[in-house]
């Protein structure tokens, strides 16, 4: 057995991102972080077809592989019908939903509706295996949601966590902003395990400096915060996020920035922006052979008006069902995408030959214009070549990179974490010994 504190569990795990980030592997260009995933889960509610599961076993092995609702998962763990093991590192990306509680008939505070059902899972999970380190991601709109109570979602998190025990930082990053080939904001969400009685009197200094996300995704205070501070402000803005969830879910609302830190119930946030000396990779890196790109993923010359129309500016007179007429107005996308910039965010619905204002469309040599195609949506997101070629279809390829991470990304934070546990780094990235 490995005596290094590297063991993962992983939920949600798509097909690997985060796995690739903590392992490394030679064809994505990652040497290893240290850490080793002994436990996954990852299951779609909707599909027969379970294909991202399948794409993971394929690339990483069944092993400690679970392809089932986590719901059922944790009813079996807390009846005792199955165990989960050590971990030292719970990972995960979640879809942002709604956290709102109730008082239940035992005063107890309950889900409200179904909506906020996974995040209370990685809560079961968490109680059940109090690890060390804990690595989420989300959306960049958590922080804002739900639009009529903005910040009560992401209190909702951090009052759980920090009643758990852990010290909990965030970071709004674009990975653009870290001179990777697409421009996709997440928030990054890391805890440690340190206790209500650990000592914490320099939220600033940890924001910009000593937190395990000021060192992976450097960043320095937004010049009006950086202002603020200098005029008197010793600290940055903060707030206590009440320790009853149902008076936080029908009371709390606040503004939180990009980045910002969680202790004993007292959140402080700063504006920051981000800080990269770098190279600064573009669309035009990702791109494949012209002669290797097949011609369905052309488009169709009779096609180009509705493609035009649908990425350009617009404002109009529109009908609802109802009968009830309002003014429709959008701005224009670039038409066609420029592959000198880092990419637009990669979406599930980028397949498919229908005309769309949100798929990424380039000029080919040829005087063509054309879709891309699943190995570069893998390659915008710093995964190997095919990754997802597993059987899957382009529709399935697709939306399996519109829901991953970006990987490189991840493995900056997964080498920071790495440092904090007291991991050594492999030779060899674990991932490409399988």
């Amino acid at each position: 057995m490995n005596s290094q504190p590297n063991r993962v569990a992983e939920l949600f795990a798509g097909v690997g991102g985060f796995r690739l980030a903590l392992e490394g592997r030679a064809s994505a260009g990652l040497p290893s972080a240290g850490w080793r995933v002994v436990w996954s889960n990852q299951w779609e509610p909707q599909p027969r077809r379970q294909d991202a599961s399948q794409c993971y076993v394929t690339r990483f092995g069944p092993e400690g592989h679970v392809n089932d609702d986590i719901r059922l998962v944790m009813d079996a763990v807390e009846s005792g019908k199955l165990s989960l093991p050590d971990v030292d590192l719970v990972v995960g990306g979640f879809p942002c939903q709604d956290y709102s509680v109730a008082r239940a008939l035992s005063q107890a505070a309950g889900i409200q509706g179904k909506k906020g059902v996974l995040w209370w899972e990685i809560l079961r999970f968490l109680r059940v295996t109090s690890p060390r380190f804990i690595l989420l991601e989300n959306v960049d709109r958590l922080l804002k949601s739900p639009a009529h109570q903005r910040g009560r979602d992401f209190g909702m998190m951090l009052r759980c966590l920090s009643d758990l025990g852990y010290l909990t930082e965030w970071r709004v990053a674009n990975a653009a902003d870290y001179g990777f080939p697409q421009r996709r904001r997440r928030t990054f969400i890391v805890g440690q395990l340190v206790g209500a009685n650990t000592p914490f009197d320099d939220a600033r200094h940890f924001l910009l400096r000593s937190g395990v996300l000021a060192n992976a995704l450097p960043a320095g205070a937004d010049e009006s915060a950086y202002q603020q501070v200098h005029l008197g402000l010793a600290t940055p803005p903060s707030c206590v996020l009440p320790s009853d969830l149902v008076e936080l879910s029908n009371t709390f609302r606040y503004e939180f920035e990009n980045a910002g830190v969680v202790h004993s119930g007292r959140a402080w946030t700063l504006k920051v922006r981000p800080i990269h000396d770098g190279a600064h990779a573009v669309l035009g890196d990702v791109l494949v052979n012209e002669t290797d790109v097949t011609d369905d993923f052309f488009v169709a010359e009779q096609q180009l008006p509705q493609w035009r129309y649908l990425k350009g500016a617009k404002r109009e007179e529109r009908t609802a069902g109802n009968g009830f007429r309002y003014l429709y107005s959008e701005g224009a996308l670039p038409f066609p995408d420029r592959v000198d910039l880092p990419s637009r965010t990669v979406l599930t619905g980028e397949a498919g030959s229908s005309p769309s204002r949100f798929k990424h469309l380039i000029a080919a040599s040829n005087g063509r214009f054309r879709r891309l195609t699943p190995k570069e949506l893998e390659r915008l997101n710093g995964f190997p070549d095919d990754w997802t070629a597993t059987g899957m279809s382009e529709g399935r390829r697709a939306f399996c990179m519109g829901n991953a991470l970006v990987v490189g990304l991840v493995h900056r934070i997964a080498r920071q974490l790495a440092a904090r546990a007291g991991v050594q780094a492999l030779r060899e990235p674990y991932a490409a010994t399988r």
